[in-house]
């Protein structure tokens, strides 16, 4: 039964993680590099609690039971007790394993090891360690509070007790569960990016303004925001990223970066984050 959930990167993925798995009574050990930067994480869950007790959907008690529910550590050792261990670092692949391989020396045999990566293969993590048969890919979407979804990744390898473990406990964290087989993009973003790259496409050819391309499908699909807001609120480097892991796997024209996405990149235009990318979110 998992009781104790352990997390090794602590941004706002993690953070997120980590907030809707103590709100639903686990205990959360974080593991990040140094202390400033775990409480950078906590900050933003003392923001997103502020945020739903002003809108009503919080209070006090509730805050203060997830983050009493919450341990900060700097040591990967710490995690050697816990049931599930949920990892969010950087999309590295050599980084990712890199930290499994420590873990998987650290923690009791029948700890879950799971990824919460968007688009590397779950196989080749699993592959450093002795318990493939107790891995696989839980992928939350951001923001982890508000969005509903979490991919449940299955490998060649992973046992059914895992992944029916690692189901229920998603499940129990609130969030609604799909079933992926371990390729590149899993159900969401295989399907997401390449209408993304198509909208990018389309700009760049010169077929509508982006304010068109957006409100077209706003407003003739009923999306919540249009392709090119969207692509900005997710990150132009994060599609990039994902769309050259899908091209390198499939070689299919739909998963090709158009030039224009490449050089916005290359300009530092990548998204909300930046406060510029197809808009400039420096202007009210």
């Amino acid at each position: 039964m998992i009781k104790k959930v352990g997390l090794v990167g602590f941004g706002q993925m993690g953070s997120g993680i980590g907030q809707v798995s103590a709100a639903a009574g686990y205990q959360i050990v974080a593991c990040e590099v140094d202390d400033a930067v775990f409480q950078k994480g906590l900050s933003y869950i003392t923001r997103s609690l502020d945020k739903a007790i002003e809108r009503g959907k919080a209070d006090a008690a509730a805050k203060e039971k997830v983050l009493g529910n919450i341990t900060g550590v700097t040591d990967l050792n710490a995690l050697a007790d816990c049931d599930i261990i949920c990892e969010a670092v950087v999309e590295n692949m050599d980084v990712k394993q890199g930290v499994f391989g420590k873990l998987d020396k650290i923690c009791k045999p029948e700890t879950i090891f799971a990824s919460n990566t968007s688009s590397l293969p779950i196989g080749d993590m699993a592959a450093v360690t002795s318990r493939r048969d107790r891995f696989l890919g839980l992928h939350f979407f951001n923001p982890v509070p508000i969005m509903k979804l979490c991919e449940v990744v299955k490998t060649l390898d992973t046992s059914d007790e895992t992944f029916k473990a690692a189901f229920a406990f998603a499940e129990s964290v609130g969030k609604t569960c799909v079933t992926a087989k371990d390729s590149p993009g899993f159900i969401v973003n295989v399907l997401l990016v390449p209408y993304l790259l198509d909208a990018i496409r389309q700009l760049e050819r010169g077929l509508a303004t982006k304010e068109d391309i957006d409100n077209g499908m706003m407003f003739g699909c009923g999306h919540p925001m249009g392709p090119l807001t969207l692509t900005d609120f997710i990150g132009l480097d994060t599609i990039l990223y994902i769309a050259d892991i899908m091209f390198e796997e499939f070689k299919d024209a739909h998963y090709s970066a158009p030039p224009l996405l490449r050089r916005m990149v290359n300009a530092g235009y990548l998204g909300k984050k930046v406060k510029r990318g197809f808009y400039d979110y420096t202007k009210k």
